[in-house]
């Protein structure tokens, strides 16, 4: 088997100065002219040392190539010696070798999802434990390396829309959004954006109440409705100025989205490439009885954009109950398991990756509601949607 090229340089670099009985003296008669002694120059062969031949040892014994005067440095080491099977056996999978070189490649991400589970009859369960839940990411079981059922502080974006067909029901919706701010956990932290043709961020993270009134009071309802903008601007902000371990998203609207440059598709694609915020739908659809094509189309949007992030979209019949539905809400969050686990799929591999969440308790067969999103795509692999950056206060 040839040695790779380093070694033959290094071997030619020791071979040569000892000058071989026959292939010495034919080196040596290119170089310069022969002695002028026969008898030295056999005097010299004669004494010269035969170098061994190397044997070639297997590609996977690591060793340095110039041997070390303490022999204790010349022992063969194949990588991996030392370590337990069980670890040895965890980490070849990871371990590859490429141009003589290995390389270790590790995924430490952690999928974490946040999981609401509900009986027959639509009631919250909060005594679940970890060994009652199973988690399949592409129909393949995996092993939850994580579980929590806390009241989890949040960050949250409250998006209200501020088109023209708001402009008489601002005021029992800002009441009711800060009712879900009551009633939330005193450590989280929320902003407000106000959206028409234009996403506003009137008030930034804050935990001040009176501070988040007086953004949700910066309305002037006019124009369009820029939903989907919104959402996806609304997103990337909690991506890179939040500072609660969990993220949701509040969008209370009456109508279907449009003005904006993005469709429903790529904003679900936005939220799911941030593994980003839970999204809750308010919508405030009543009056058209699902008769219309506009709230057809509007109620869908709600769903799909809710239901694909582990939220939940409402539709309350008046406007009198949006506060009812707010402190629903509000519940909800505060009564999520938070479930996590290292994929057994390579993130390198990409693509969307469809996670299901089963509950059974006790380990029986009974099988309870599960709400979490629909998936997502590894971070490694992402490729968002274009990027929509809220503005700043108007």
């Amino acid at each position: 088997m040839p040695l790779p090229n380093r070694h033959l340089a290094l071997l030619l670099l020791l071979v040569l100065p000892m000058a071989v009985p026959a292939q010495g003296a034919q080196v040596a008669s290119q170089a310069a002219p022969p002695p002028a002694a026969a008898p030295a120059q056999s005097q010299t062969s004669a004494s010269a040392p035969v170098m061994p031949a190397e044997v070639q040892q297997p590609l996977d014994v690591e060793r340095d190539p110039v041997r070390s005067p303490d022999e204790a440095d010349n022992a063969a080491v194949k990588p991996g010696a030392g370590v337990d099977a069980g670890a040895a056996a965890s980490q070849s999978a990871d371990i590859s070798k490429s141009d003589g070189r290995y390389t270790l490649r590790r995924d430490v991400q952690e999928v974490v999802l946040n999981a609401t589970v509900l009986d027959d009859q639509g009631h919250l369960v909060n005594d679940l434990a970890k060994d009652d839940f199973h988690v399949f990411e592409d129909g393949v079981p995996q092993t939850l390396a994580s579980f929590q059922h806390t009241d989890t502080p949040v960050s949250m974006g409250i998006l209200v829309d501020n088109s023209g067909s708001m402009r008489a029901k601002r005021g029992a919706v800002n009441a009711a959004a800060l009712d879900l701010v009551r009633a939330s956990n005193p450590q989280d932290e929320a902003f407000i954006v106000n959206f028409s043709d234009e996403a506003f961020i009137d008030q930034d993270f804050t935990s001040d109440l009176n501070k988040l009134r007086d953004g949700l009071a910066h309305y002037d309802s006019k124009g369009g409705t820029a939903l989907y903008d919104a959402a996806v601007a609304s997103a990337d902000e909690l991506s890179k100025g939040a500072k609660r371990p969990k993220q949701v998203i509040l969008i209370i609207t009456d109508g279907e989205d449009n003005a904006s440059g993005l469709t429903l598709e790529q904003t679900i694609r936005r939220v799911q490439d941030l593994q980003g915020p839970i999204v809750y739908c308010i919508g405030l659809l009543f009056g058209d009885d699902g008769g219309g094509h506009e709230a057809k189309q509007a109620k869908r949007a709600l769903q799909l954009l809710a239901q694909e992030t582990g939220g939940i979209a409402y539709f309350p019949r008046a406007l009198g109950d949006v506060d009812a539905i707010a402190d629903e809400v509000a519940k909800d969050i505060r009564s999520q398991y938070t479930l996590g686990y290292h994929s057994t799929k390579p993130a390198a591999l990409g693509g969307f990756r469809q996670v299901k969440v089963m509950a059974h308790p006790n380990g029986g067969k009974k099988s309870l509601n599960v709400r979490t999103r629909s998936g997502y795509y590894p971070k490694t692999a992402a490729a968002g949607a274009p990027e929509t950056a809220a503005q700043g206060s108007k």
